[in-house]
């Protein structure tokens, strides 16, 4: 069985997302997404987010077909612990992160960039909302 593994905070969905799960979904027969907990988003992008809670935002991902588990996080330690307890195959991640550290690259057998989809970032429509209110 070939895992293929996913992580990020995952606060506010666009179809870049989904595009990310599809593609990462049909390179194996496993896909696990890890998602930060609110304490390390508070930690890593500020007291106003995330903008969906923790609970809000794995039930959101396990609805997605193309996600068979879904796991929280609060430290990098723990996500290299549980990258290392999965194994994946393939880390996927997006094309912003190819010139970052990739926690787990050492244990996977391949890390993939995936380019962005269209426009979407979910701080840009983070903003977008805030400037409407």
């Amino acid at each position: 069985m070939k895992t293929i593994w996913c992580n990020g905070t995952f606060d506010v969905l666009h179809p870049g997302h989904i595009e990310l799960f599809k593609v990462a979904k049909s390179l194996g027969d496993k896909l696990v997404v890890a998602i930060d907990s609110d304490e390390k988003i508070k930690k890593d992008k500020g007291a106003d987010r995330p903008i969906n809670s923790l609970e809000s935002r794995k039930a959101i991902l396990e609805a997605i077909k193309y996600i068979d588990i879904v796991i929280v996080f609060n430290t990098a330690k723990e996500l290299a612990g549980l990258i290392a307890l999965y194994t994946p195959d393939i880390i996927v991640l997006g094309d912003d992160w190819r010139e970052k550290e990739v926690i787990g690259a050492d244990i996977a057998k391949e890390v993939r960039f995936l380019p962005r989809v269209g426009e979407y970032a979910s701080s840009d429509i983070i903003s977008k909302i805030k400037s409407k209110a």
